[in-house]
């Protein structure tokens, strides 16, 4: 997995000559507002090809990201909305969800894995995001993260 600052989505213009599906869609800051993307993105997944393991690792990183950024960016503000940007093609599903918050600082989420730190819940969705995305990316004010995932190998 790894981890980097980007810019937003603005430059990334995939070939739409290549199969591949698109969707951006503005969320209201409430809890459940997922659902108005979420179930769309994972039938894409599986139209593309893609395995149930992967649909699994990307359905969770996706619906943490977007809970994050109504609950911890916009603080559940009726007044703002949340951004989600989707691409999904056979090798690659690439989801951008930003805020209107203020931002954070992703390096300065504690480690959720240390001894002191295992009984608090907080951390553990940055950490589940990390675990199943090839890629997961902070623009630089941290209140928009581009999660990647690269399709992996079949088995057998």
């Amino acid at each position: 997995m790894e981890t980097m600052a980007y810019e937003g989505a603005a430059g990334i213009r995939p070939d739409p000559s290549s199969g591949e599906w698109r969707r951006e869609v503005e969320l209201p800051s409430e809890r459940g507002a997922s659902r108005l993307v979420m179930e769309e993105l994972l039938e894409q997944l599986g139209h593309h090809g893609w395995e149930p393991t992967d649909i699994f690792g990307i359905h969770l990183a996706v619906e943490e990201a977007i809970v994050n950024a109504i609950v911890h960016g916009n603080k559940l503000d009726p007044a703002k909305t949340v951004r989600v940007s989707c691409t999904v093609t056979p090798d690659m599903a690439r989801v951008e969800i930003t805020d209107a918050g203020a931002g954070f600082d992703p390096a300065a989420v504690p480690d959720c894995t240390l001894d002191e730190r295992l009984e608090v819940p907080s951390g553990r969705g940055v950490m589940l995001m990390r675990s199943f995305m090839t890629t997961i990316a902070y623009n630089a004010c941290g209140n928009s993260v581009l999660l990647e995932k690269r399709r992996s190998p079949h088995a057998g």
